[in-house]
């Protein structure tokens, strides 16, 4: 998964900040369109979103509402519209944070790394009576050790970082697995089936991993 996907169409502005973010050791995928960014996005995921306004096709806001959709994934709203309402449109529809253009490339990058610290540098993951311990990659359910193959941990932990929300099949298997997989989708359900075994799950009647048909799955 990339660390970092910037949504920005000025070429120049989008491969000054590609290189201040690589030089922090954040891995970076640009892109120039909103619809490229929701395709890129939808298929390889994204830590964070640094996202403009105004795009060639699909404005900003369309593609917030729709990355919103999916995942909790953080957008960070970088644009040259500075009016209030915008501002209000941009955080209603789930940005964390709205900049105006132009920005101290220190203070977007002091800003990333705020988001970086709170979001993924905890150790541990709680939710539905299971706990997860990302420093050792061990976990617990309803109190007992459970032993977790490495997908089947990586898997559960994106489901809890993200519950509550309907995520694609597509989505968590290019996630978990990476587009360069050699395995295929079928590979996911194994996966869903082997931790609903271990939750204690019914397929039939799941409490905590429940299907959600026609998209994919969520944690509840």
């Amino acid at each position: 998964m990339t660390d970092i996907l910037i949504v920005e169409d000025d070429k120049e502005l989008s491969a000054l900040l590609t290189d201040f973010l690589r030089a922090e050791d954040y891995t970076v995928s640009a892109v120039e369109s909103g619809e490229r960014a929701v395709q890129l996005f939808e298929r390889y995921g994204a830590r964070l979103v640094v996202l403009d306004i105004n795009l060639p096709d699909m404005n900003g806001f369309a593609v917030c509402s729709k990355l919103r959709e999916n995942a909790d994934t953080p957008i960070l709203i970088v644009s040259a519209r500075t009016d209030k309402e915008d501002k209000l449109n941009g955080l209603d529809l789930g940005a964390d944070d709205y900049i105006e253009k132009p920005y101290d490339i220190d203070i977007l990058i002091a800003k990333i790394k705020g988001i970086f610290k709170r979001r993924y540098q905890r150790n541990m993951l709680s939710a539905s009576g299971v706990t997860l311990n990302l420093a050792d990659r061990t976990a617990e359910i309803d109190g007992n050790r459970v032993e977790l193959a490495a997908k089947e941990f990586d898997l559960l932990a994106l489901l809890i970082e993200n519950q509550g929300k309907a995520l694609k099949k597509e989505y968590l298997f290019n996630t978990v697995w990476g587009s360069d997989s050699n395995s295929e989708l079928q590979t996911l359900h194994v996966h869903i089936n082997r931790l609903r075994q271990k939750l204690g799950d019914d397929p039939k009647n799941a409490k905590r991993l429940l299907t959600v048909w026609g998209v994919g799955y969520k944690f509840v």
